[in-house]
Parts: structure tokens; sequence; C-alpha cells
């Protein structure tokens, strides 16, 4: 399966690093998946515990469905290929009229990830907006050496680490991305990019899923796990994730605790000190 991009788009992808909007989800899914993840929420006192951001698809049942949706996973096949891995997911939840934000960063810098390359689709599940902290890229940064970061560890930072390119951004060369819910963004990790603060009055929430080639293999961490959402792996690179049967699945949440510690471990490499944002 695949050929869903045209030519220009594939084209626009490989020089410029992103590619957007595809539309994958209709009104009513939409609803239904943020019904959940708020429903989710509700239970456990108004949020996410930290480390349910990460590899999130082991912990609901309508996330790992998504990944391995023809709707996301076509585009991902047009660009990558026919075998094709899911490293990790992430919740990205900025509530309403609040400041937090995502610094310019490349994270091909943090996730040790080699051998191919490696795009995030990112789906808003409510308007992606300017006015909401939308992503922001930077054309072409995917190309040649990735840039100097350093951690700085701003509170209202979602990033792990506040880690963020440590040389000027020309922010009038940025690329604003935004989303409509339902639909979908892709970029390179190894693009630089950003997004602000949410000044409306509705929460912006996305979902980024995070597809290679099932070549690609973990270079900082001992071991790694990721889905295979599409054709064979013949590399064998990553353990295989578990598909849960339904939200909270025993056999799925014992090996998110192993899963999700590996990633905190990979995105926290060489770091003076660690958070409790993952």
């Amino acid at each position: 399966m695949g050929k869903v991009l045209s030519e220009a788009a594939v084209a626009q992808f490989h020089e410029e690093g992103y590619y957007f909007p595809t539309p994958v989800l209709s009104d009513t899914e939409v609803a239904d998946l943020r019904r959940q993840l708020e429903g989710v929420e509700a239970a456990q006192g108004g949020a996410l515990h930290p480390e349910q951001r990460n590899k999130g698809h082991l912990l609901f049942k309508w996330l790992d469905d998504l990944i391995r949706d023809p709707r996301v996973v076509d585009p991902m096949a047009d660009i990558l290929g026919p075998d094709i891995l899911c490293w990790n997911t992430l919740f990205w939840i900025k509530n309403a009229n609040t400041d937090s934000y995502v610094s310019w960063h490349q994270d091909v810098t943090y996730w040790g990830l080699k051998g191919g390359d490696v795009i995030t689709a990112w789906i808003a599940l409510s308007p992606a907006s300017e006015e909401s902290g939308c992503m922001r890229v930077m054309p072409g940064t995917h190309k040649g050496d990735t840039l100097a970061h350093e951690d700085r560890y701003d509170q209202a930072n979602m990033l792990t680490r506040g880690q963020e390119i440590a040389v000027d951004v020309d922010e009038s060369k940025a690329v604003s991305m935004p989303l409509v819910p339902g639909s979908m963004s892709m970029h390179n990790i190894k693009l630089a990019h950003a997004s602000g603060p949410n000044r409306s009055s509705d929460r912006r929430i996305g979902v980024s899923m995070h597809y290679m080639p099932t070549s690609a293999y973990q270079a900082v961490g001992n071991w790694d796990s990721a889905a295979l959402v599409r054709g064979a792996d013949r590399h064998g690179n990553f353990e295989h994730t578990p598909r849960p049967a339904c939200d909270f699945d025993m056999e799925a949440v014992a090996f998110h605790e192993r899963a999700s510690a590996a990633v905190r471990e990979i995105l926290y490499h060489g770091a003076d000190r660690k958070t409790q944002r993952l």
C-alpha cells in the first residue's frame, strides 16, 4: 500500500523536510478519541501522568489502532518504503491560556536512532492554530550537520531537558503548520521545529507518532522497542511491542513500564539531570 502522496508532496518533503496537511480522521472520529483521552484524564485527576505521555500506544488501544491505520501509514510508506516500524508515540497537550511551549530543537540529537530516515506524524485532536501554539518548522534544516544544542530546563518548556538550538534562529524563515482537528503533518526528525504557547480558549491536543524503516537501529540504548506496523522486519533491531486488547491491558502495561523507562534513559543520555516530564 501507499501511493497517497503526490510526487510534488514527496519532493517537498525531501527538499524542505516537512509536508502538511494530510486529512486522516473524520470529525466524529476526532470527537470520540478526544472523549476517550479526556475521560482517562478526568479519572486520574485531570491530566495524564508524565510516564503516560510516552509509548502511549501500549496503554490505549485506540492509539495502537491509530499508529497502524492505513490513512496514517500509507503516506509513511510513500517515503520510507514497505517495511515500517513505529518507534514511539507522544502526547502534546497545551491547556488553554497557558505558557507551555516547545523550544527550537532537532529530535535526532536525542533519540539515538540511526540507519534510516525517521518521520514524525503529528495528528491534531483539537485545533492547532497559530493562536493555540501550532508547530513551526525551519525548512531545509534536516540537511547537513546537526546544530549544537543546550539543555536549559525551562519549566514551561515541554521538552525533557528543555533542549534548545544554541545558535540564533532566524524566525523570519520559519513556516507555521496549523492543523484542523483530524489532520496530520509530517516532518523529518532532523528538521528544526518549535511551537509557542497556547493563547486560545481551547486545549491544543496533539499526538505524535514516529515512523522509521526496519533497517533503523538504536545507537544509544542497550535495548529498545517498536511496533511493526507494515511489512516485515528482517533486521530485528527492536523488540516488537505487544498489541493491547483493551485500554490498560495488563500485558501491555507491563511492557510499557520497561519500554518507557528505556526511552527515558535514551532521552536523558549525557544529561546533567532528569526532570519528571516523561
